[in-house]
């Protein structure tokens, strides 16, 4: 005997034909869910449609934090949840303002100073991950990774247009600032990359060193005082102090190298 067809089941079919030519087969799946809640709720037209849009719409925009999470080039995926506050309590409230991505939005920058192990990395790959999520392209390397890849634009004549794709980014993050010294050609384009930014899109930059040692690391003071201008006009700076994660649980409170640094940023 042949089943009966309903006209619910007709318009489900309908439905699923239709999502297919959208390219939004998760309509058909919302509305066959919501469809009995629907009737048994007195829910209008307008209702049950504004619910299963809203449901597309939300799936569509968690695939797409996926792929932009993926394509952001982070290390590991880190984010705020994951991050001890209690071992940084003073980053508590201005990190936490951060991450409703309201910076982005004005072209503001973030810089994370503090010793290695502090949580920099960690909490500039958060703040990434939340713009990510909220909609805005990322993309995540370190200084030396990034001066790599300019400078392989230069050699091939594709800085100016290299410069000009990369401020379609929201964000970009550069980790270890400070770490290596740059030669002058590598400080230069870096130089270009901060003025090519400045006003239009923001930064998130992490360094060991204090603003006052920046000269030793692009190697002239005036490419780094510069530089600092442009990076700080807009800028939330966050200083990181204590002892390293990494060390806590060996019984080391700090190593020399690190205890001078933390001073310097004191």
């Amino acid at each position: 005997m042949t089943p009966k067809t309903t006209p619910g089941t007709e318009s489900l079919k309908q439905i699923t034909h239709l999502a297919a030519a959208l390219k939004a087969p998760r309509i058909t799946e919302a509305a066959a869910r919501l469809a009995d809640h629907a009737r048994d709720t007195g829910w209008t037209h307008e209702d049950y449609l504004a619910a299963v849009l809203e449901r597309e719409v939300a799936a569509r925009n968690a695939s797409g934090a996926r792929l932009r999470i993926r394509a952001a080039g982070f290390g590991a995926v880190k984010t705020l949840d994951d991050f001890d506050f209690d071992h940084q309590p003073g980053a508590r409230t201005p990190v936490q303002a951060l991450a409703s991505g309201a910076y982005l939005a004005e072209h503001r920058n973030v810089v994370l100073l503090g010793p290695p192990g502090t949580g920099k990395t960690h909490l500039a790959t958060a703040l990434g991950v939340a713009a990510a999520r909220q909609g805005h392209r990322v993309l995540f390397a370190t200084a030396t990774d990034w001066v790599t890849r300019l400078t392989e634009a230069h050699d091939r004549g594709r800085l100016a247009a290299e410069l000009t794709r990369l401020r379609r980014y929201g964000l970009i993050i550069v980790d270890e600032v400070g770490y290596l010294p740059f030669e002058q050609d590598a400080a230069n384009l870096f130089f270009q990359l901060v003025s090519s930014r400045y006003e239009h899109a923001s930064l998130i930059l992490t360094s060991n060193l204090p603003f006052s040692s920046w000269a030793g690391v692009f190697g002239d003071q005036v490419v780094a005082a510069a530089m600092i201008d442009r990076i700080v006009h807009h800028a939330d700076v966050i200083a990181l102090k204590g002892a390293s994660y990494r060390l806590r649980d060996r019984g080391v409170d700090t190593l020399p190298s690190i205890k001078a640094e933390q001073e310097s940023l004191d």
